[in-house]
């Protein structure tokens, strides 16, 4: 009974340790410090903590480790250390990472994409609403070739702030239709969130492509039914330009050239995927290469050019795989306390209804976007997750041979819901992206009532994937002959 007693008291200890950690780290962001200093900081105060204050002598912590599997122990962190640098660095998934990035940067600096921008512009022009459609088009093509959502939004932004301003379109529209068509490359893949989920929760990474197509074409087809509504309902706010160039068959031309180069490769690069012609890996390095030949044929590749996307790619990756390194660290700490089990416990007390913690979990990772950035949660919140999903068997249909088709269902959610971090204050990167590039006259007040409806549809279109997750199922299960 004593012993009981013992380690009652000790998990009533370790949840607290567990709270007190998330609430550092919450605190330490909102001062101001970097991510990775944060998670770091973070981890080694409360290790020290553990050491000194809790236990000096170390007996308690040699029980915890004997025993109970909570304490923190300084021989297992050091055997760690291996995990933390080199098993992250030689993952082969995570080699896609500055592949995908590269040939997003190098598609953003070679000019491919404003020439798209240009050439598709004259040919909605007509439309009501038809240079907000051309934008939302441009943003899930580049959404599909770059999964940079800093490139994409500020991209946008530059080629179609100036053009909406001068076309008189209300400011809440125009904002809120180029932050909201920028942040669709974090789902659309080749996406690089879906590279760490799938490297976070030990599942195919052509399975998360495949997944995530059709629902990240929903919220594409979502946003421009929109506009094209908003369009019709209200036409002073996207007016149709005076003097527009008639549509010609040099304008179709010009469309044509523009788009399919970059489409096309789109198609190899996740064909070769889908086809089980190439590894994610491989068909990155694909992707990288026929992003360069994309830009040699454009003429519009330097010297300037070539650096400044290679440094581009080296400062995002690094700043990527840096606070992969903390978040490894800061969990490894979090399960030490028995993180993981007091969450677990946690959750799967919270409702008996399998669907009801799935939709809970979701709604905290929703509110989590208010607060940390999609890596934070994909790295931290994810490998915490999955034991609780493993756990709850839901059976998802349409699957066949593939495996964890609920696991695969749960990570296109949360992708769905982590959309919302980008475009939800105070930590919605690419409002302040966007407002790095907007003119004077445009206030944050008019990006954050122009962002609203588009929330409103993100949610609506985790809704659709929610109860009907053949979305996610069917193209993996065609792809591999079921």
């Amino acid at each position: 009974m004593e012993i009981l007693s013992a380690m009652g008291t000790v998990m009533d200890l370790n949840q607290w340790l567990v709270l007190a950690m998330f609430l550092t780290f919450i605190v330490m962001l909102f001062r101001g410090i970097p991510v990775v200093y944060a998670l770091v900081g973070v981890s080694l105060i409360f290790s020290v903590f553990a050491f000194l204050v809790l236990d000096p002598n170390k007996k308690l912590i040699n029980e915890f480790i004997d025993f109970h599997r909570t304490g923190v122990s300084y021989v297992k962190l050091h055997a760690n250390a291996g995990r933390f640098f080199g098993g992250i660095i030689k993952n082969p998934i995570l080699v896609a990472l500055p592949m995908f990035i590269y040939m997003g940067l190098m598609l953003d600096q070679s000019g491919v994409a404003q020439k798209m921008m240009r050439s598709m512009q004259v040919l909605f022009g007509a439309l009501k609403g038809g240079l907000a459609l051309t934008v939302m088009l441009i943003g899930i093509i580049l959404a599909a070739s770059t999964g940079v959502i800093g490139a994409s939004v500020v991209l946008l932004g530059v080629m179609g702030i100036p053009t909406m301003m001068n076309q008189n379109y209300a400011k809440p529209i125009a904002t809120g239709t180029i932050a909201a068509s920028g942040t669709l490359g974090i789902l659309i893949p080749p996406s690089i969130m879906l590279v760490i989920m799938s490297d976070q929760l030990a599942i195919s990474l052509g399975d998360l492509f495949m997944g995530a197509l059709f629902p990240g074409l929903l919220l594409g087809v979502l946003y421009i039914v929109y506009i094209i509504a908003y369009g019709l309902i209200s036409p002073s706010s996207m007016p149709v330009p005076e003097n527009r160039e008639p549509i010609s068959i040099k304008v179709v031309r010009d469309v044509a050239l523009s788009v399919v180069p970059p489409f096309g490769l789109i198609i190899v690069v996740l064909g070769s995927i889908f086809f089980g012609l190439a590894t994610p890996t491989e068909a990155s390095g694909l992707g990288a290469l026929g992003a360069t030949l994309l830009a040699l044929a454009s003429r519009n590749l330097n010297g300037k050019v070539f650096k400044d996307v290679m440094r581009q790619t080296l400062n995002t990756s690094g700043y990527i795989v840096g606070i992969f390194i903390a978040a490894n660290f800061f969990s490894y700490i979090l399960r030490r306390f028995g993180g993981d089990e007091i969450i677990e416990n946690m959750v799967l007390g919270s409702f008996d209804n399998p669907y009801m913690v799935i939709a809970f979990i979701l709604f905290i990772i929703f509110l989590l976007g208010f607060l940390l950035d999609w890596i934070e949660i994909t790295l931290i919140i994810m490998p915490l997750m999955l034991p609780v999903i493993q756990s709850l068997n839901i059976p998802v249909e349409g699957y066949g041979v593939v495996d964890n088709p609920s696991v695969v269902w749960f990570a296109i959610l949360v992708a769905v819901t982590l959309q919302t971090s980008f475009l939800t204050p105070p930590v919605g990167f690419a409002l302040f992206y966007l407002k790095g590039v907007c003119p004077p006259g445009i206030s944050l007040s008019h990006i954050y009532r122009g962002i609203i409806p588009f929330v409103l549809l993100q949610i609506l279109g985790l809704l659709i994937v929610f109860f009907v997750p053949q979305l996610t199922t069917w193209l993996p299960a065609v792809a591999y002959g079921n």
